[in-house]
Parts: structure tokens; C-alpha cells; sequence
């Protein structure tokens, strides 16, 4: 009987041992290498959507208090960091509030001067060229565009190249002043050039303290607006195409 007993407790204490093991390790991951992250606005349309379920690169760029959970500080500024590229999908945290986090392109690096005019980007006044690229209509999500809008493909100096949404030809940030971006900041604005709280506005320069991660995969898609908890809707709402899709 006794021996019965203790095989049962030993059973047990390896079974929590095997969950605090695969807890520490699921920790690890998301502290060090992988955040899942949610896209909830319609800023970087068409690329992200809203319902996109994206992992966010953390070794990317290396690591600040904003790596860590409850962003503690241990430490200031970034450690193992590399310079982010002209292009990237970055997640980091909103200057104002960095309890927030926000998800947009880079187009800025340090020393750049940026600035749109007539809906079109520049950098160090030069012309990021774009075409047109067909049009968009969102799915009838949250932040649906009611119709077919314009999109454009820039192509930067690098070669990364991207869509950008273009739904109205005259808004406050189709023509902005010069901004020149300070040393250890980025500049920063969303795919959706007309409906993006960016570097344009309240956001403004990005501390390099800030990033967050590189945004590398979309792992998971719903659309019209249904929640992750809602599973038999998924067959119906399942974005397929965009399962595992990488993020440009």
C-alpha cells in the first residue's frame, strides 16, 4: 500500500516537473528569441491586417529593458545590439507611453531627413519610388475601407520593397515638414500612410532603447473581426493563404 503511494507521488512530482520545465522554457523563448504579438489596428494595411497573429524576431536587434517582462530595469540603453535595416517591420514601444506597444515600418535611420510631400516619401530628398499596385479592400473587420483603394509598391534604396494604402490623396500626412532624425532615434510610419499614428505625429522619433523586435512571420490569420476564442468560426474566417507567411 505505502508503496503504491509513493509510486503515485513520484508519478506526480515528475508530471510538475515536466510542466515547470516546458513553462521555464516557454519563458525563455518569448523573453529571448520569439514573441507572438497581435495586430489590433488597420496602421500597417495591406500588410498586416487586423487578426493577424505575428512572431516578433527579439535577437534581431538585441536587447533592452523592453526585452524583458514588466521591463524592469537592469540595465540602460541595448546589449548584443545590430542596426536595424531601412525597411523592417518593427514592434517597439510608444515613446510617450512605454507601456504601449506599436507596430510600423522603418524608414528613417539616424541622420536621415524624411518628409512627404503630395503623398509621397522621401528620404534625404530623394524619391522612394513607387507604382501602382493594384487595390485593397479589407474583410469586413473593425477598420474595413468600404471599397476599393489604391496601392502603391515602394521600393527603397536597399531594395526592400513593400505595398503602402494610399485611401485618400490629400490628408494631413501626404505633406509634412523635414524631419531629421536624431542620433540613436528612427523614424517610423505605417503601411496605411493615411490612417497611421506614426513618426509623422504624436509617436516622433523612436529611442533605439524602445525596439521591440523584427516582425518575421504572420503564424495565424482571422478575419472579419473574429476573436481567437471564437474556434467555430475559424473554418470560416481562417485567412489560409496567410498562415506562415512571411512578414515584408
Amino acid at each position: 500500500m505505502a508503496e503504491n503511494v509513493e509510486k503515485k507521488q513520484s508519478g506526480l512530482w515528475e508530471n510538475v516537473k515536466v510542466i515547470i520545465q516546458a513553462l521555464l522554457l516557454a519563458v525563455v523563448i518569448r523573453t529571448v528569441f520569439f514573441q507572438p504579438f497581435t495586430i489590433p489596428s488597420g496602421s500597417m494595411m495591406p500588410t498586416l491586417l487586423v487578426g493577424d497573429y505575428i512572431f516578433v524576431n527579439k535577437f534581431a536587434y538585441g536587447y533592452s529593458k523592453y526585452s524583458l517582462p514588466f521591463s524592469p530595469d537592469l540595465f540602460s540603453g541595448r546589449i548584443f545590439a545590430s542596426e536595424p535595416k531601412r525597411g523592417d517591420v518593427v514592434v517597439f514601444r510608444f515613446p510617450p507611453n512605454p507601456d504601449i506597444d506599436y507596430i510600423k515600418r522603418l524608414v528613417g535611420l539616424p541622420g536621415d531627413r524624411i518628409q512627404v510631400r503630395d503623398g509621397v516619401l522621401y528620404v534625404n530628398d530623394k524619391a522612394v519610388p513607387r507604382v501602382e499596385d493594384g487595390v485593397f479592400r479589407a474583410d469586413g473587420q473593425q477598420y474595413d475601407t468600404s471599397g476599393d483603394f489604391p496601392v502603391f509598391r515602394e521600393t527603397l534604396e536597399n531594395g526592400v520593397t513593400y505595398d503602402t494604402l494610399d485611401q485618400n490623396p490629400d490628408t494631413r500626412g501626404d505633406n509634412t515638414r523635414e524631419f531629421i532624425v536624431p542620433e540613436g532615434h528612427y523614424f517610423m510610419m505605417g503601411d496605411n500612410r493615411d490612417n497611421s499614428a506614426d513618426s509623422r505625429f504624436d509617436v516622433g522619433f523612436v529611442p533605439a532603447q524602445n525596439l521591440v523586435g523584427r516582425a518575421s512571420m504572420i503564424f495565424f490569420s482571422l478575419g472579419n473581426d473574429t476573436s481567437f476564442r471564437e474556434i467555430w468560426k475559424w473554418p470560416a474566417n481562417l485567412r489560409y493563404d496567410r498562415l506562415f507567411k512571411g512578414v515584408e
